[in-house]
């Protein structure tokens, strides 16, 4: 039984904000689960992105969206902010949509 290896090139990517020291960069960690053939247990797999932040809106924490650019920016950067999806500490209630104080 052979085991096939998918490739992973996503162009949209989400993940969470673990670092904004860099000017106009952001350092996203994005988690997978990956299937231990043997165990046939998912396992997290966690990777880490640099993704060019023009406006620099993001914090720490917050659940962002990355698209993959046509061509690096630089040696590391790959990635740029499509979307902020969910911003750190702006908890809504479900029921009543406001927001929590």
């Amino acid at each position: 039984m052979s085991v096939k290896q998918a490739s992973i090139h996503a162009k949209w990517i989400i993940g969470r904000v673990i670092g904004t020291k860099m000017r106009k960069t952001a350092k996203v960690r994005v988690t997978r689960l990956v299937l231990d053939p043997y165990l046939l247990k998912f396992y997290n797999k966690r990777k880490t992105y640099f993704a060019h932040d023009a406006l620099e809106q993001c914090t720490v924490g917050d659940v962002v969206l990355l698209k993959a650019l046509p061509e690096r920016r630089s040696k590391h950067v790959r990635h740029e902010l499509a979307e902020i999806v969910f911003k750190v500490g702006a908890v809504v209630d479900p029921l009543t949509g406001k927001k929590v104080a």
